[in-house]
């Protein structure tokens, strides 16, 4: 089949977001200039680059033209705080991402403890194994010309990593099996990270592969 996203599909649900997967979770706390803590999963978050480390997510605008919690506090006290999202942690994921009003604090609505950081004003999730601490660099405002005003596109640079001893394995590389990330997929679905291969790129020289593996050369 082929159509074109502004014209509609005959499908009884939208593919689109069922094809780019899977999706990290942008699970993101900040906090308001007045002190208001909030956590929400967004499925549109990636690293931009590692050196330096940088990252970003988006998201949409309501209908009314508003900016999300998460980006307006990240753009007021000028940080946000990533949370790695786990199969553990999959029901209050879950639950973070209700529409609640600006004054709920969603760890309190998920039953989560935090932890402070090192700069950034919001707190991390404990039980959380990873979290960035991110300062934020821009927000791009990205016009469509749909229903939804704008995309809020916003870049971070990394400032501190938090690591959890438990899921660093012998090797010295993250215990990806051990932590099982979860990620988005479309309609309701969800997977999670419980299997890993290896491959080498052909004819890779030694500081090649010592950049993909993420060790000096």
């Amino acid at each position: 089949m082929r159509y074109a996203p502004r014209d509609g599909h005959d499908l009884p649900y939208d593919p689109f977001k069922s094809c780019a997967i899977p999706r990290p979770i942008g699970w993101l706390s900040t906090v308001s200039a007045d002190g208001v803590v909030n956590l929400a999963p967004y499925s549109q978050w990636q690293n931009l680059t590692y050196d330096p480390p940088m990252v970003m997510f988006a998201a949409n605008q309501s209908l009314l033209g508003g900016q999300k919690d998460s980006v307006r506090n990240a753009e007021e006290t000028g940080w946000f705080v990533w949370n790695m999202a786990t199969w553990e942690l999959r029901e209050a994921v879950n639950i973070s991402s209700s529409t609640v009003p600006a004054e709920v604090d969603e760890f309190e609505l998920a039953g989560l403890e935090k932890v402070p950081c090192v700069e950034a004003p919001a707190p991390r999730v404990a039980r959380s194994p990873v979290h960035f601490e991110c300062r934020w660099v821009q927000t791009v405002r990205i016009p469509v010309e749909e229903r939804v005003p704008s995309v809020d596109l916003v870049i971070g640079r990394v400032e501190h990593v938090h690591i959890a001893d438990e899921v660093i394995g012998a090797d010295g590389k993250l215990d990806v099996l051990k932590i099982r990330p979860i990620a988005r997929r479309g309609y309701y679905d969800y997977t999670t990270v419980d299997s890993m291969f290896e491959m080498r790129i052909p004819g890779s020289d030694e500081a090649a592969l010592a950049g993909l593996e993420g060790r000096p050369g």
